[in-house]
């Protein structure tokens, strides 16, 4: 039996929870599937407990519904998911979970997508066709760990972030937090903040930003070239922060926003680990050549003991899998191929949501924008 549909929306992430809203906005039919067991898994199941959001709130709420007046300006991840759950309910959405895409590809003769997913309860294999396909797996689908030489030798506990909730379980422990992004920082103050003897691999550049400094740099962009945003935001890193080499952090020689747009790596938003670094009480080391046993050899050459690695790598995306007959839109890592702002929009009714590397804020432009042309289409 194959079920049919207007739109069929891969993902229940916020960016498929955007879209199916903007769509039901319009009357369009739609339907989400979605391969764990809720929508939003990450906010929900794989995110550590301090997160907030990063930006201020005017640049994450989702189309047609605002944030409670109550909500303060940096939203906790619990006042978010509670915001989402608000948002589904208003907007009547309903995915159906616990099914995994293996297929998408496009029908000539129908001219209709058809997608295939298993269903992960019955093991059966589901059909589903649409006029629309929109990809909204995001751009952290699947947590991703490097293969680094004898780190199966190694004793401790192994994780990546989306396992980690709080620091209560690693106090007194040597841990050592690989990859100095916002996940990786702030999970190294979480666990200095509960006596855990923390460590960070800085194998990067990278830019040190307060929020103050990112909200100033967002309103900024709407009047001025990136480029002189980039140049003050650095001049206040450097003011606020400081000669960062002494701590085994550099700056990249490109601007943070320039590297956000260009290669989506967000500056470090600072919450409270600098000062941390500043002190000692989180030591940055760089980048791992090998593991033997409990000690993790570094590139100067230097070992250090330890009884917990966990991984702030990131994600890879997996699209290029299952979405079959794709030559324009994505390219093999997942991301748009065409440049900002025209990335959302492919060839024969294929779409993608939340993949401009612009968080929330880019992810509602992209389901607005494909709800309109849906409509227009229509």
């Amino acid at each position: 039996m194959m079920q049919e549909e207007t739109v069929i929306i891969v993902g229940a992430g916020p960016s498929g929870l955007a879209t199916a809203a903007c769509l039901n906005f319009h009357s369009i039919p739609c339907i989400i599937l979605e391969r764990e067991d809720c929508f939003a898994s990450l906010w929900k199941k794989y995110a550590y407990d301090r997160l907030h959001l990063h930006l201020d709130k005017q640049f994450c709420v989702l189309p047609h519904m605002p944030f409670p007046d109550s909500y303060p300006s940096y939203i906790s991840k619990e006042q978010f998911v509670s915001y989402l759950d608000n948002y589904v309910s208003h907007f009547k959405i309903s995915p159906l979970y616990r099914r995994c895409v293996e297929l998408a590809k496009f029908d000539q003769a129908s001219k209709k997508w058809i997608v295939k997913a298993r269903n992960l309860g019955s093991g059966e294999v589901e059909e589903f066709k649409g006029r629309f396909l929109a990809v909204a797996s995001g751009e952290t689908s699947n947590p991703y760990t490097p293969e680094i030489e004898g780190l199966n030798t190694f004793p401790g506990n192994v994780l990546h972030s989306t396992q980690f909730r709080n620091g209560n379980a690693f106090s007194d422990q040597n841990v050592l937090v690989v990859g100095s992004g916002n996940s990786g920082m702030e999970i190294a103050l979480d666990l200095a903040n509960h006596g855990a003897k923390t460590s960070i691999v800085a194998r990067s550049p990278v830019h040190i930003l307060s929020k103050e400094m990112v909200y100033l740099g967002l309103i900024l962009l709407k009047y001025i070239p990136h480029n002189m945003v980039d140049s003050l935001m650095v001049m206040l890193s450097k003011l606020a922060y400081g000669d960062l080499t002494k701590y085994g952090i550099t700056r990249p020689k490109e601007g943070p926003f320039f590297m956000k747009v260009a290669y989506g790596k967000y500056p470090v938003f600072d919450v409270g680990t600098y000062n941390k670094i500043k002190s000692g009480e989180i030591q940055v080391l760089p980048a791992i050549s090998s593991i033997r046993g409990s000690e993790v050899v570094f590139g100067h050459g230097v070992t250090h003991p330890f009884d917990t690695i966990i991984f702030c790598t990131g994600f890879k995306r997996s699209t290029n899998v299952w979405l079959k007959g794709d030559e324009y839109l994505l390219n093999d890592d997942g991301l748009p191929k065409p440049s900002f702002p025209n990335h959302w929009k492919g060839k024969n009714g294929l779409y993608c949501v939340g993949l401009s590397r612009r968080g929330l804020y880019g992810a509602s432009a992209d389901a607005q924008n494909i709800a309109n042309d849906i409509k227009s289409l229509l």
